[in-house]
């Protein structure tokens, strides 16, 4: 898929992985460590909402012994969405061509980064998806898979796209194509956003690829899923996909 906003895809150029934290303070030294390993030349940016665990002193810490690592300190805890927001805007004005979105808390595996990566040699955005052939999830309650699941089902019958997992938030966007997002419109938080950033390069015809990852649970800390979360996503959904509706009946482009 492309239109008048693509570009060829091609040498995907400086990469920067943008890992959002609040109290991480037990994983981010591991999780940059693991980025560091798996893709030595890669940038990484840390973006803290003010833990009050610590999390951003460590990664002041991290930062200092290694020129690859920044650190991106926020006021306080506004959502998963607004970091990454920010450190889109962070990544686009220092130059970087590739912008990756990562947990902290490992359970997107940095050794799987180089597979997302050479998959962009060939698209606009690239999701890493546990519901294609070749990914999964480890140490999660039946629950949590039928949610997952059915989140991702419920989002395609709404807004038309055949991602498979379109919940997911292992991402590496080329920087250009999150530039013709229209990112400055973006409300959305927790999985809503990542629902809504793949919805909008979708609809634009942008090249979006999945490739199989594996979902490891997190060992250590607190999950930040909530009720709010996923009530967010059950109003907000159903909206998009109406607006879509009605912009396509109306003529209208990428509305």
């Amino acid at each position: 898929m492309t239109n008048a906003g693509a570009r060829p895809q091609g040498p995907i150029g400086k990469v920067l992985v943008i890992i959002p934290t609040y109290n991480e303070a037990d994983n981010v030294e591991p999780i940059v460590r693991r980025v560091r390993k798996a893709v030595p030349e890669a940038h990484i940016l840390v973006a803290d909402d003010n833990s009050p665990d610590g999390t951003g002193k460590l990664a002041d810490e991290l930062a200092a012994a290694d020129d690859r690592v920044h650190v991106l300190h926020r006021k306080g805890k506004e959502g998963l969405g607004a970091a990454y927001l920010a450190g889109f805007a962070w990544g686009k004005d220092n130059g970087y061509d590739v912008l990756v979105e990562m947990d902290a808390d490992g359970s997107h595996q940095p050794e799987e980064l180089p597979r997302l990566l050479t998959a962009l040699g060939n698209a606009d955005l690239v999701l890493g998806s546990r519901w294609v052939p070749g990914g999964r999830v480890v140490n999660w309650p039946k629950s949590r898979e039928f949610l997952s699941r059915g989140g991702s089902a419920y989002c395609r019958a709404f807004l038309g796209v055949s991602v498979r997992d379109v919940t997911g938030g292992y991402r590496a966007f080329r920087t250009h194509t999150l530039e013709a997002l229209d990112l400055a419109e973006v409300a959305s938080q927790g999985y809503c956003f990542q629902v809504d950033l793949a919805h909008r390069a979708v609809r634009q015809g942008f090249q979006v690829v999945e490739v199989p990852i594996t979902f490891v649970e997190r060992e250590r800390g607190d999950s930040k899923m909530s009720k709010d979360i996923v009530f967010e996503a059950l109003w907000r959904v159903p909206a998009w996909g109406v607006t879509s509706r009605v912009n396509r009946l109306l003529g209208r482009r990428h509305n």
